[in-house]
């Protein structure tokens, strides 16, 4: 958030960390999944004119995290696994705003 909109610099290679971390399961307390929520709702906030296009690559690793969560029967309290998929939809929310309502449809 200090950067503001001068994260647009470092987007591509913040790009490749954010779905890296999105991929991947830590443990049952999702700690660095939840952590890179907040950072890719941070950076569509303050990077949202360079978000819509990129926004068949983050869509598609979000409704691909919200399915593993969804469907995932491991050892990850639901107290996680529902900020899990609030913070991913909060995400999603901002993703259609900032492209206009590209994501609904």
């Amino acid at each position: 958030s200090r950067l503001g909109i001068l994260i647009v610099r470092h987007l591509k290679r913040l790009e490749r960390v954010i779905l890296g971390y999105l991929e991947v399961s830590d443990g049952p307390k999702e700690e660095a999944r939840l952590a890179i929520l907040e950072t890719l709702q941070c950076t569509i906030q303050h990077a949202w004119p360079r978000m819509p296009c990129r926004l068949p690559v983050l869509l598609k690793a979000l409704l691909r995290l919200l399915w593993d969560v969804h469907t995932e029967r491991g050892p990850t309290p639901e107290p996680i696994r529902a900020a899990l998929l609030h913070r991913a939809t909060q995400c999603l929310i901002l993703l259609d705003h900032c492209s206009q309502g590209q994501v609904k449809v």
